[in-house]
């Protein structure tokens, strides 16, 4: 059979056996594609990274049918087409992806850690000295597929010894942190505070009025709006909102158990969403369990008891005997953004700015970060002696957000979707890529690094650069 197509080929003409090189050429094309995703990944630039993925889908969707209507087989049977494809598919599918997920940082817990920048923050504001007794550093995290699917991704483990680190990040319970926050407000001397609540708030062209309960008004050039999901300030200023319900329930709560977690976060992905046991202090843990919302609010109507033996079956027991403590919450989780992060001499923080699910402990570190580039913005502002509520300061803050707050949240929404999509090659291809991460050492510690450094990184270094680079 060899000798016949080499005789086919030997009959075909220069230019037939150029045309089917060329389909090889077509297809090796991806992995250059690939190339510049994986670039754009390095750099943190997910969209951009995403859009490269898709140029290359195309490519190998269109590669085949032309490899085909050439017959490069018989022309070119020398040449393996398949196995080039193959190559090809796995860096696009399977090293990027894995690169990306892992860089973005979505591989850390679930639960809501503060990671590097965020304790930097911490630090800079005089508050981490005053809870960091009361919090668990996260030293080790295991990531286990508890689908029960064909197709299972292999356990991966990230251990942060294994880059010469201490800890990932600390997780402290929300009293804790409260009451250090609490605790370092009463402290200075210049801060005024006003315990009330808001009921009205106005934007103006030179001022913002707000109006509280007990019909009080104060005026700033700039106002804050660090007031939830259910913004006021938001609403106030005008800034519209798109809102993308995700048919998932999140049910979280505190547990006691009898084995130590010796600082291991294990987050077990289950059919319907992430169930994650992040380390706290003592023989402890919070617990994110995300579900559907009718299993979830099940959960959250079960007794303590109840829910303690159905926390330790979710678990496998790595944990020995489980308690449940008191206090649940059950949320409904969405993603939503909004149209702008700063008008009207609003600027939006938290969950004023961006609501997302609780993977990759995003959601808490974003808002630190918020906070600290507002803050930042504001007091070069005051200092060059500008409005700090201008129409052109607002601007740096809403681009100085928008890349970060944009792109994770386009991330998350990826890696939650693969997480719940039945469709067998993607499974495979998840699977794979976690293999890839789990078995690799130097793609593993090199994911480690970039996903931690990517949380200490400010938003306004690149807007600073974009400045210099502006004449």
């Amino acid at each position: 059979m060899n000798q016949d197509m080499d005789q086919d080929s030997s009959q075909a003409t220069p230019a037939i056996r150029a045309a089917a090189f060329s389909v090889h050429i077509f297809t090796a094309l991806g992995a250059g594609l690939a190339l510049i995703a994986m670039l754009e990944a390095v750099r943190e630039h997910w969209a951009a990274m995403f859009a490269w993925l898709g140029v290359a889908l195309v490519v190998d969707a269109i590669d085949g049918p032309i490899a085909r209507r050439l017959d490069v087989v018989r022309v070119q049977p020398n040449w393996s087409g398949e196995v080039l494809d193959l190559v090809v598919d796995f860096v696009t599918y399977v090293f990027v992806p894995a690169y990306a997920i892992t860089a973005s940082g979505l591989l850390l817990p679930v639960a809501a850690p503060l990671l590097g920048g965020s304790i930097d923050f911490l630090h800079e504001l005089g508050i981490w000295s005053q809870c960091q007794d009361k919090a668990a550093p996260l030293q080790t995290m295991r990531l286990v597929d508890d689908t029960g699917r064909l197709i299972r991704a292999p356990e991966v483990r990230f251990s942060c010894q294994e880059i010469g680190l201490d800890a990932f990040g600390y997780n402290i319970e929300n009293s804790a942190l409260i009451a250090a926050l609490e605790q370092r407000a009463a402290e200075l001397s210049r801060l005024t505070r006003f315990d009330d609540e808001a009921e009205t708030v106005s934007p103006g062209d030179t001022m913002v009025t707000v109006r509280t309960g007990n019909g009080e008004t104060r005026s700033a050039r700039l106002l804050i709006g660090a007031d939830g999901r259910q913004s006021l300030c938001r609403e106030a200023a005008g800034i519209t909102v798109r809102r993308r319900e995700l048919n998932q329930a999140a049910l979280t709560f505190n547990i006691s158990h009898s084995r130590s977690h010796c600082g291991i976060s294990t987050e077990f992905h289950t059919q319907h969403g992430p169930c994650v046991f992040v380390p706290l202090h003592g023989e402890r843990c919070s617990v994110v369990w995300v579900g559907l919302p009718k299993e979830a609010e099940r959960l959250s109507l079960l007794s303590d008891d109840e829910l303690s033996e159905a926390a330790e079956k979710q678990s496998h027991s790595i944990l020995g005997r489980v308690r449940v403590e008191g206090g649940r919450h059950l949320f409904p989780l969405a993603i939503e953004r909004p149209a702008q992060f700063a008008r009207h001499r609003v600027a939006l923080v938290g969950e004023a700015a961006h609501v997302v699910p609780p993977i990759g402990a995003q959601g808490l570190n974003m808002g630190l970060r918020d906070a600290g580039d507002i803050a930042v913005i504001v007091r070069e502002a005051l200092a060059s002696g500008e409005d700090p509520g201008a129409p052109e300061i607002l601007s740096r803050y809403g681009w100085a957000r928008r890349g970060d707050i944009m792109t994770r949240t386009l991330a998350i929404d990826w890696a939650n979707r693969s997480l719940l999509n039945d469709f067998l090659p993607l499974q495979s291809l998840r699977a794979a890529g976690l293999h890839l991460i789990g078995a690799v050492g130097p793609i593993r510690r090199l994911a480690m690094r970039e996903g931690l450094a990517l949380s200490s990184r400010s938003s306004l270094k690149g807007y600073r650069l974009n400045q210099r680079a502006t004449p």
